[in-house]
């Protein structure tokens, strides 16, 4: 499975966001630090969710990452998020 569609399954089912874009970016850092010629190693992410509005930012991004897991988060080098 795409690292893409792994990272918008794990967001999907620990929120049940309103919105969710998950985008691979890596086309565009090949050949600079972080890439391993997977095609799998940048992303964005643009997530929305009524969990969120309770928390903070630093809280957002840790509860993605958590969600996300800590394998698949060592397999991804770059990761934007734009979490409300």
């Amino acid at each position: 499975m795409p690292v893409a569609d792994e990272i918008y399954r794990k967001l999907n089912e620990a929120f049940s966001p309103d919105t969710l874009e998950v985008v691979n970016d890596s086309a565009s850092h090949a050949g600079h630090s972080g890439d391993d010629g997977t095609g799998e190693t940048h992303f964005n992410v643009i997530i929305r969710a009524p969990a969120f509005a309770t928390m903070g930012r630093l809280q957002r991004h840790r509860a993605v990452h958590a969600a996300i897991g800590a394998d698949l988060m060592g397999r991804i080098h770059a990761l934007a998020l734009d979490i409300e």
